[in-house]
């Protein structure tokens, strides 16, 4: 295969590409999420236990040291603050996961850019395919949690997954753009890191968004964490339907930032094998 010729930029393509490829995304993310833990004693237990050691550590300095409370009237229980941020936990988890490793994508797969005929555009999808395991491990977690500090379920906790779509759909655009990035200019891969830890403190993972003065606020929802992690909140915690036509909005904007992402991806990756 040319490495220089032109590539195919329709999103038809890359849904044809998905796929047509699907066998090899699925064996490469199962490997991508046993090669985690791979030599570790407890194997893939850890990713249960890390997400709850880190909502153990965060609702401790938060709900004990800081003090710090939700606002939602009456005597709040560190329960309730704790289920509350591991929701924040999970969405950000999700979205900073993927992104953080996304410069190195191409960086550390260099045989499949010189040696071999491979569909590197598949690369951002199966780290999302291992990022989203330990999501749903996590949610787990959570629902188990709200479960038995409660005694119950709200049902619309089934609609998490068309919450988090748009996020998933957005995130991988991201990827496509910072993994390219990554090949030519390698200070991506050290300033994505403090990106997204920056966008966790000014997003609503430890305070809720009242917390904020109404002059904030409007900067705090350009944060595309905040509408996802808010709705989130809305069927997992508050058993209420989310805003469906903010997620429609959502939506169309993420598919936007998508083919933008996989425009700028396969318009670069012909240059990956000359800077390599």
């Amino acid at each position: 295969m040319n490495p220089h010729a032109p590539q195919p930029l329709s999103i038809n393509s890359l849904i044809v590409s998905l796929w047509r490829n699907r066998q090899i995304i699925v064996q490469m993310t199962k490997r991508e999420v046993v090669g985690r833990y791979k030599g570790s004693v407890m194997g893939l237990l850890w990713s249960f236990f890390n997400p709850i050691l880190m909502l153990m550590m965060y609702t401790f300095v938060f709900s004990v040291v800081f003090k710090s409370r939700w606002g939602f009237g009456g005597e709040e229980s560190k329960t309730q603050f704790a289920v509350l941020l591991f929701v924040g936990m999970i969405v950000h988890g999700l979205f900073s996961d993927v992104l953080n490793r996304a410069p190195s994508f191409i960086l550390s797969n260099v045989n499949y850019v010189k040696k071999v005929m491979f569909p590197l555009e598949i690369l951002p999808v199966i780290a999302m395919g291992a990022a989203l395991f330990h999501s749903l491990i996590s949610l787990g977690v959570l629902l188990a949690a709200f479960v038995l500090f409660n005694d119950y379920l709200h049902w619309t906790a089934v609609l998490a997954p068309f919450v988090l779509l748009p996020l998933v759909i957005l995130t991988l655009g991201l990827a496509w753009i910072l993994a390219s990035l990554g090949v030519f200019l390698r200070d991506v891969g050290q300033t994505i890191g403090i990106i997204t830890t920056v966008m966790m403190f000014l997003s609503p993972v430890f305070y809720p968004v009242t917390a904020l003065p109404e002059e904030f606020r409007p900067w705090l929802m350009a944060n595309p964490l905040t509408f996802i992690i808010e709705q989130a909140r809305e069927v997992l915690i508050w058993g209420r339907l989310p805003d469906w036509a903010g997620l429609g909005i959502y939506t169309l904007c993420a598919i936007v930032v998508a083919w933008v992402g996989y425009v700028w991806f396969q318009k670069t990756r012909k240059g990956f094998a000359d800077v390599l």
